[in-house]
């Protein structure tokens, strides 16, 4: 093998192989532009790729994640999907009848938004994109079947998105309601948590704000127990922690709700835990910056804003005290209450009581603002000393709470949820 050296780098790999003829060698260069070309094109010509129904073979469906059309295939496309070109030709040499298809994401804002940068029709910029980034793929040499080719834009696709959607609104599992969300002025267009990143857009670096929109939700909420079943019927095939952030996000729990009455005001905050066995633990509450009450609550308007722009920042921990105090219902303490950064609007009710002696975030939090720290579960070998130097989370038996001192933490999980609703809490 030889390199020619171009610009300081060895770009061109020329391959030399030995032939033995007739009792002499003879030397033939590689040259990928004639012998690549050569083989695709017969593959193409005899639909190697192609995957028609044959009963007779088992069935393997390679799919890889749809390139958005931007215009040109870069180097983590090309990792990609020779991964799953890769997986396709083995299974299809092991005798699989295989259905590799490939297709483009093409539908959206992102579209829209590059036409105009480019002066173009978003139609003629994304399906011209298509073309080329099509016959790069195709130069590649990947085993797709093309005749599979989907275009999310396309009507006869999206046709079926809006028939699905539909059917969820029929049933009530598509509903619309109004919520704050991570917004990218320059893009204008919502993005997930994943896509900020340091409070910029990933793609624009423009910087992320928190806005009010009114937008469509879809409730996975009712599937809950079925996405997890669905979980662990995977533990033989994928990664746990792939699982264990699938099992998060799906974030199924059971707790309870309860009213914390507004001692300055009328109303209440309504909070939800998973953990009532520490009720009496509780010394102050913390709302999500997108709560509907913390508007009202805040009159620094400029200490709300700062801590919505952190708002789901776990690794980073902001509080705001509202002025306000609420009371709790099981000892009738009244207790501050925060706008914090990592509540999120979307898990519970937005509300939640902070026990700091039994919540390693909820313990940061109250080193960090100077906020009192109760115990009151002990582990049943002994006391946990005074001062706790970090947030005690396991099982265990309760003190300092009330008529419930003494018993176990797991059984007063159940009796504390009965008690706080028979008082009407």
């Amino acid at each position: 093998m030889s390199c020619s050296r171009i610009s300081g780098g060895y770009d061109i790999i020329n391959i030399t192989f030995l032939i033995l003829t007739s009792g002499r060698i003879e030397l033939e260069k590689y040259e990928p532009g004639k012998v690549e070309l050569k083989w695709q094109s017969c593959w193409e010509e005899r639909g190697i790729f192609s995957s028609p129904v044959d009963e007779k073979k088992k069935k393997f469906y390679c799919l890889e994640m749809f390139p958005y059309p931007s215009g040109r295939i870069h180097m983590g496309h090309v990792r990609n999907y020779a991964i799953g070109d890769v997986i396709a030709r083995y299974k299809r040499m092991k005798g699989f009848n295989v259905l590799h298809p490939m297709g483009w994401d093409a539908f959206g804002l992102p579209a829209e938004n590059a036409a105009i940068t480019h002066g173009l029709h978003p139609a003629k910029w994304t399906y011209e994109n298509i073309e080329y980034m099509k016959t790069q793929l195709k130069r590649m040499g990947f085993s797709y079947d093309w005749l599979r080719e989907l275009t999310t834009c396309s009507p006869e696709y999206y046709k079926w998105n809006q028939w699905f959607f539909l059917k969820m609104f029929e049933r009530g599992l598509a509903y619309r309601k109004a919520s704050f969300v991570n917004w990218c002025p320059s893009c204008v267009t919502v993005l997930a948590n994943e896509q900020v990143i340091d409070d910029r857009c990933w793609r624009c670096d423009c910087e992320v704000v928190q806005k009010e929109l009114e937008q469509w939700f879809l409730k996975i909420t009712a599937y809950a127990e079925e996405l997890l079943e669905g979980c662990d019927e995977l533990v033989d095939g994928w990664p746990e922690h792939v699982l264990a952030m699938q099992r998060n996000w799906i974030g199924r729990s059971e707790g309870v709700e309860m009213d914390f009455s507004l001692s300055e005001g009328e109303g209440a905050i309504r909070i939800y835990t998973t953990r009532p066995d520490t009720l009496w633990g509780a010394t102050f509450l913390c709302l999500a910056p997108t709560h509907p009450l913390a508007a009202s609550l805040v009159k620094d308007r400029a200490g709300l804003d700062f801590i919505r722009s952190k708002y789901g920042v776990m690794e980073e921990k902001h509080g705001l005290f509202t002025g306000q105090h609420a009371v709790n219902p099981v000892n009738g303490e009244r207790i501050p209450v925060y706008i914090a950064n990592f509540v999120l609007t979307e898990y519970g009710t937005g509300a939640i009581m902070s026990v700091p002696a039994h919540d390693q975030r909820d313990f940061e939090f109250a080193r960090q603002y100077g906020l009192p720290v109760r115990v009151v579960i002990v582990p049943q070998n002994g006391g946990l000393g005074e001062p706790i130097q970090q947030a005690y989370e396991g099982e265990g038996v309760l003190v300092n709470s009330g008529q419930f001192s003494g018993m176990k933490s797991t059984d007063a999980i159940k009796e504390i949820s009965g008690y706080i609703e028979q008082e009407g809490c």
